[in-house]
């Protein structure tokens, strides 16, 4: 299980920082140390269609055609609310906020327990709360690795008491990253933000899986036609990355009507493209789910 997550994390972000060379089957297999049959069996299996289809999602084109297809899913979303919990990545998901007191006190008082766990996307770092998962952060690439990551969560709550507890960690990563029979189950989300963040991060938590939305979209149905800008920075402040999907929300741009659609990531723009091919491969638009 752990060498499985291992090999199909870094081919996921291999093949999505590969999207311009079109890797073959034999080079991304040689990336991860395995034969192109026993790769292409493994990535079936965890990401549901074979590498060379997990590529074509991550194309320009695959990128247009679903911007386009759920151009009014937000505004659908939106006005439908959130009566009770939430359906998302097979976990039922609720949310609170914290107080503005609790804000300004930017965790004095708190105890948030972490820990890091194995992800189809790399090394995960999670912060718990008592009253639930209150941050979600990835490894970053190369040197700066888990240090780096833990010093970046770890300045939102400056007062806080960190404790490291793998046990209650491994258990709330099995149900966010398990594979499908494992990973129904409820969790709870607290949001420590500003009323305009914990808006934004509310707004996210409506994108269904799949669906892309722009951050002029978003911006404009909470009220801020004229704030995408501040939406961006408000994106780039998500604490509980993948749960609260801000690796849904592309930016367009004018020229000539193109969409720069991977745009920024706090945890890297090749992690983002994985999220988005994984995305797509398992809710699959366009009906391709057989492996090619």
């Amino acid at each position: 299980m752990s060498s499985d997550y291992t090999r199909i994390a870094t081919a996921l972000e291999f093949i999505a920082g590969q999207i311009d060379t079109q890797p073959s089957l034999e080079r991304i297999a040689a990336e991860v140390d395995l034969s192109p049959h026993h790769l292409q069996r493994l990535f079936t299996r965890w990401v549901g269609v074979s590498p060379k289809k997990f590529l074509q999602y991550l194309t320009l084109d695959r990128a247009k055609a679903a911007l386009d297809a759920h151009r009014s899913v937000l505004d659908a979303a939106m006005d439908a609310g959130l009566s009770g919990p939430g359906r998302l990545h097979d976990l039922f998901v609720s949310h609170e906020a914290v107080t503005p007191g609790e804000y300004k006190g930017r965790g004095e008082g708190l105890t948030i327990e972490h820990g890091w766990s194995e992800s189809p996307f790399g090394d995960a770092l999670l912060f718990l709360s008592p009253r639930g998962l209150c941050g979600l952060a990835f490894a970053f690439a190369g040197a700066r690795g888990r240090a780096e990551a833990f010093a970046d969560m770890k300045s939102r709550w400056p007062r806080a008491r960190l404790v490291e507890n793998p046990k209650r960690v491994g258990s709330a990563a099995a149900g966010i990253f398990g594979q499908s029979s494992r990973r129904n189950g409820e969790l709870r989300l607290v949001l420590y933000g500003s009323p305009f963040q914990i808006k934004v991060w509310e707004a996210l938590l409506r994108i269904p899986p799949g669906a892309l939305v722009t951050y002029e979209a978003i911006a404009k149905r909470i009220g801020a036609p004229n704030g995408a800008r501040a939406v961006g920075g408000a994106v780039g402040a998500n604490p509980i990355s993948w749960l609260i999907p801000c690796h849904r929300v592309i930016r367009k741009t004018a020229m000539g009507g193109d969409y720069n659609w991977v745009g920024g990531y706090n945890w890297g723009p090749t992690r983002k493209l994985a999220m988005l091919g994984w995305e797509a491969a398992r809710t699959d638009p366009d009906g391709l789910r057989a492996a090619s």
